[in-house]
């Protein structure tokens, strides 16, 4: 699988934040299909931040492949269209320990990517497969501090 992590990190632009790195190790994932890497040390200025500690506070990245991989079905002879177009859904979580309230045990926020790519146009159409992820991953770094933001004070 192409999914690979190398360490450290480099985190984007928080409010607060100061350069953050993470260190990372392999970790085992929840299914055969993916991968999954712990926090094991923050860099650059993260004050109030922790790495994976325990399993009520993890700090994890996971990488989600299909378990089986859909192809595409047979155009009906009628009308020369495909009869459905499956989706292979490929997930990348970030699994995140966070205290809710002081002196209260750690809840647990989920971070989901979930990319849904029709099956044929991996090849077909690779160009513009990798353009939307472009443009998702551009967009998601040039308003990374900005979408923390809007977590944090729920103004969008």
């Amino acid at each position: 699988m192409s999914f690979t992590l190398t360490s450290p990190v480099t985190g984007g632009d928080q409010t607060g934040l100061t350069s953050p790195t993470y260190t990372i190790a392999a970790d085992t994932p929840p299914n055969s299909s993916g991968k999954q890497y712990a926090v094991t040390a923050l860099g650059g200025t993260q004050s109030g931040v922790d790495a994976s500690s325990s399993p009520s506070r993890p700090f994890t990245v996971t990488l989600e492949r299909p378990a089986v991989l859909r192809q595409l079905g047979a155009v009906d002879p009628v009308t020369g269209q495909l009869r459905s177009v499956p989706k292979n859904v490929y997930k990348i979580r970030v699994r995140k320990g966070v205290t809710p309230l002081s002196s209260q045990p750690a809840a647990l926020l989920m971070a989901t990517l979930q990319l849904e790519i029709p099956a044929g146009a991996d090849t077909a159409d690779a160009a513009n497969v990798r353009a939307a992820l472009s443009l998702m991953i551009g967009s998601l770094n040039q308003i990374s501090a900005s979408i923390g933001d809007t977590l944090v004070t729920g103004v969008i």
